[in-house]
């Protein structure tokens, strides 16, 4: 878990560890394109980013050019909220959001592997951050099982996390 005085977050495999319905659920809508990052810029405002998530055995993913604002963004705050598209107006499929901290991911042989796992061919020049969940929820509408589990937020107290089922 990450500790820096702030909201406990964990990783992907973490949280997927914790929550396997809702993990394959929030994979499944974030890597039906688009996907949209919001960041904090440094006035205090939000910025809205389309991303291509990767998921890996060890976490969750983007690449970014390394002068992209949301690259500053996360690399100054580090707080961001990701939120899958979906299809239509009426929200087919359901939907899935992710918030937590983005922490640079610098390892050669870590980005070689988010490479080899991504759908595309990331440039050299590209910077890698790991998305760090600290809270999960889906929704849906009528037309999508949902996962027993709609909210997740990490436990302050432990790695067990704390999770709304509906009634």
């Amino acid at each position: 878990m990450a500790s820096t005085g702030s909201p406990p977050t964990v990783s992907w495999s973490e949280f997927a560890a914790l929550e396997p319905e809702l993990a394959r659920f929030g994979a499944a809508r974030l890597t039906a394109a688009p996907a949209y990052l919001a960041t904090i810029r440094k006035s205090g405002a939000p910025r809205v980013h389309p991303v291509t998530p990767i998921f890996t055995d060890v976490g969750l993913f983007v690449f970014m050019e390394p002068t992209s604002p949301k690259a500053a963004d996360l690399r100054e705050r580090g707080w961001f909220a990701l939120h899958s598209g979906v299809p239509d107006n009426a929200g087919t499929g359901g939907e899935f959001n992710v918030s937590g901290r983005g922490l640079p991911a610098a390892d050669p042989a870590l980005w070689a592997r988010v490479a080899e796992a991504a759908g595309y061919t990331p440039a050299d020049r590209y910077v890698l951050f790991e998305l760090q969940p600290g809270e999960a929820r889906c929704h849906g509408y009528g037309d999508v099982p949902l996962p027993e589990t709609r909210r997740w937020s990490a436990d302050r107290d432990s790695s067990s996390g704390v999770a709304e089922r509906p009634i």
